[in-house]
């Protein structure tokens, strides 16, 4: 299995109704669906209005700046940053990887498949891959969907790998990683249509009882939750004449209790101050624990 995964995700980094029938689709010339993470039923706390100016229906984010990129710190005080991407569930959607049966990367050319995009219901940036064996005859690209997998018949098998792969509109931009991971975009089908997505791989990681890992973050706010108008929608709390804010990250990707998936300590922002390290953070006040979980993979801070 530990081979199987990491064939699977050095794929995926590097990267009619009989299928087999209907013959290979070409990715190039495929359809597209509109992607649009900040509509109402994609976003919690993105959501677009006629004031924050937030990109539109398929138009390119610039994940480079803010809102969609904060400045924080690390458990040891140093700066650190995390792109936003938003509430997610614990919860990961299928990833489908194809093999040819017996091989242990997957068939060349052969895009991923995933169910869902932003928007619907059951979507989330976090997959969880699974491995799908097809016959040596199989040509890449045939199946673009689940459902092909599923008229097919094609064995699978659920790995307890999971990977960060944000849906975004073509042409889109996070130009910053930890290690060596591509920048650009990767492409996938979904329902016949092509998806392009980033790929957050900082640290490898597994499922728990088939949920995401979470670790926590520590954050402050311009106003307390509970005050009017306090949490989320008064902003983070910033140094004077400056985007830094005091947000401590529990983990660093070097660390073995790392997760993009957050969960979200906010603390009373009377000792924002006195907050410079995960142990202040920790003895600071929680006026809001558990307060969301949200995907904010590590970067580095320039």
């Amino acid at each position: 299995m530990r081979v199987l995964v990491a064939a699977t995700l050095c794929a995926l980094l590097g990267c009619g109704d009989d299928p087999v029938a209907d013959g290979p689709r070409d990715p190039d010339t495929a359809p597209r669906p509109v992607i649009d993470r900040f509509s109402g039923p994609s976003a919690t706390l993105m959501v677009r209005d006629a004031q924050n100016g937030l990109p539109g229906p398929d138009l390119p984010i610039d994940f480079d700046r803010a809102p969609f990129v904060t400045r924080g710190l690390a458990p040891d005080g140093s700066p650190i940053a995390y792109y936003n991407f938003d509430v997610r569930r614990r919860s990961p959607i299928n990833l489908y990887i194809l093999h040819h049966e017996g091989e242990g990367t997957p068939v060349p050319d052969q895009l991923p498949i995933v169910d869902y995009i932003p928007g619907e219901f059951s979507y989330s940036d976090l997959w969880r891959v699974v491995r799908v064996d097809v016959p040596a005859d199989y040509v890449a690209n045939t199946a673009t969907s689940s459902a092909d997998l599923s008229r097919a018949g094609f064995p699978l098998t659920v790995t307890d790998a999971i990977v960060n792969c944000p849906i975004v509109p073509v042409g889109s931009t996070a130009t910053r990683r930890f290690g060596s991971t591509d920048t650009g975009l990767h492409r996938g089908w979904y329902k016949d249509q092509i998806v392009h997505y980033f790929t957050f791989a900082e640290r490898a990681m597994t499922a728990v009882n088939q949920q995401v890992p979470t670790a926590p973050i520590y954050v402050a706010f311009n106003i307390n939750p509970g005050l009017a108008g306090g949490g989320p929608p008064s902003g983070p709390k910033t140094e004077p004449g400056s985007d830094q804010t005091h947000n401590v990250i529990g983990a660093l990707p070097t660390d073995a209790a790392y997760s993009p998936l957050w969960a979200v300590q906010i603390y009373d922002n009377a000792e924002f101050a006195a907050v410079t390290d995960l142990a202040s953070a920790q003895a600071a006040t929680i006026v809001a624990p558990d307060a969301a979980l949200v995907n904010c993979p590590a970067v580095p801070a320039s």
